[in-house]
């Protein structure tokens, strides 16, 4: 192989499969939109499962599966088999190791020069990952070299997914205390001053009947905020009501329960900075509710032999570092118990209690994650400096 000549200005391709609901690609949904806002260049974005794609990004709706189309600077295609011929861009990114086709592969070998091919990682705040962060493996049979990129928390890793009008956005909902009550209004929300609301996007949740009941005969007044996906099922059953739809509510004791519609993720960015406590999992609501700043509890994607607890403690322990002993024990116990360890009614008082203090620590968290360069900055700077090379 010799090295060429690579254009500063590269343009770009993003391989998603639908691996958990929307958890894979609203990451990858974010990434593209965010990298065609900031560089300008053509990103292309292949979806195995287009129905998915739909439900986070409804202008896809309108377009033909087959033919694809452009929503927010980026050309939306679904992945097929046979997959088309195309030619591949100057870097190509297969996200969460999905395997990119093999007749791609062999174009993405025999262009000159040959892409940059990037594997975007699972995000973790496990130790290993800044050492593993941009390693290169060649393939064993075609003259490509894949590349590593780990999302983290540190200066060493991809950093985290972040809008350069991210922020900026959020403090710009939040000063407009009339807005936010419109906007909680409007789906039927009515909090006053010294109530809560609490956002609960999650997996099923066998625990949540006796969470929701002590919510239900607690003294602070509750509003529960659920969009519709597979936690709904639980929450029917924890009120004995079934085939709870968007637009319910449903009053029990000091708590309201409000069913919204699955909404769109700059619908969700807004459900998240209107909540003073956000219950969120996965990896994409888990990074964007760090980025509301406030208080929030993750559900972390289960895993064969509990290896996500893991990802879970190492987390943790980045994250309350250095908190007082009472509201880091309160947030670890409740995070165990939401994960399964533990039972969540028993652990939600001192949780509750250690809030103000949780809030404060969430707000300096976000503040320090912002002092870092984010992940597409990370990610474009590494690409542009890959050497090219011939295939």
């Amino acid at each position: 192989m010799q090295s060429v000549h690579r254009s500063s200005a590269l343009n770009w391709e993003i391989f998603c499969q639908v691996v958990d609901n929307f958890g894979d690609i609203g990451v990858c949904w974010r990434l593209a939109r965010d990298l065609a806002a900031r560089t300008g260049s053509q990103v292309r974005l292949w979806v195995d499962d287009w129905t998915v794609l739909t439900r986070i990004c409804p202008e896809a709706r309108t377009l033909d599966p087959q033919q694809g189309g452009r929503v927010a600077g980026v050309d939306l295609r679904q992945w097929t088999d046979p997959f088309p011929r195309v030619a591949p861009a100057d870097v190509v990114i297969e996200a969460f190791a999905c395997e990119i086709p093999e007749a791609h592969l062999q174009a993405m070998a025999a262009r000159t020069p040959v892409p940059v091919w990037i594997n975007l990682e699972y995000l973790s705040a496990e130790d290993w990952v800044a050492g593993c962060h941009a390693l290169a493996s060649p393939h064993p049979r075609l003259p490509l070299v894949k590349h590593f990129f780990f999302p983290g928390f540190d200066e060493g890793t991809g950093g985290l997914l972040r809008e350069p009008d991210l922020l900026a956005r959020r403090d710009a909902f939040r000063a407009d205390s009339a807005g936010r009550g419109d906007w909680l209004a409007r789906r039927g929300v009515l909090a006053g001053h010294d109530e809560t609301c609490v956002s609960l996007f999650a997996y099923e949740q066998a625990r949540l009947p006796g969470l929701i009941h002590l919510w239900a005969q607690g003294a602070q007044r509750l509003h529960v905020l659920v969009p519709e996906g597979r936690v709904l099922g639980d929450v029917e059953r924890a009120l004995g009501r079934t085939a709870l739809k968007a637009g319910d509510c449903i009053h029990e004791g000091s708590l309201s329960v409000h069913v919204l519609p699955f909404t769109d993720q700059d619908g969700y960015d807004e459900l998240l900075w209107a909540c003073d406590l956000n219950f969120v999992r996965g990896e994409d609501s888990f990074v964007r509710a760090q980025w509301a700043g406030v208080p929030c509890v993750w559900q972390i994607y289960p895993q064969d032999e509990d290896a996500h607890f893991d990802k879970l403690e190492a987390f943790m322990a980045r994250y309350l570092a250095g908190a007082a002993l009472p509201e880091a024990e309160a947030c670890g116990a409740f995070w165990r118990a939401w994960n399964g360890r533990g039972d969540p009614a028993a652990a939600w008082p001192a949780f509750a209690a250690a809030l103000p203090g949780l809030q404060r620590r969430a707000a300096r968290w976000c503040d320090d994650l912002a002092r870092q360069s984010d992940l597409v900055s990370r990610l474009t700077g590494f690409c542009s400096h890959i050497p090219a090379v011939a295939g």
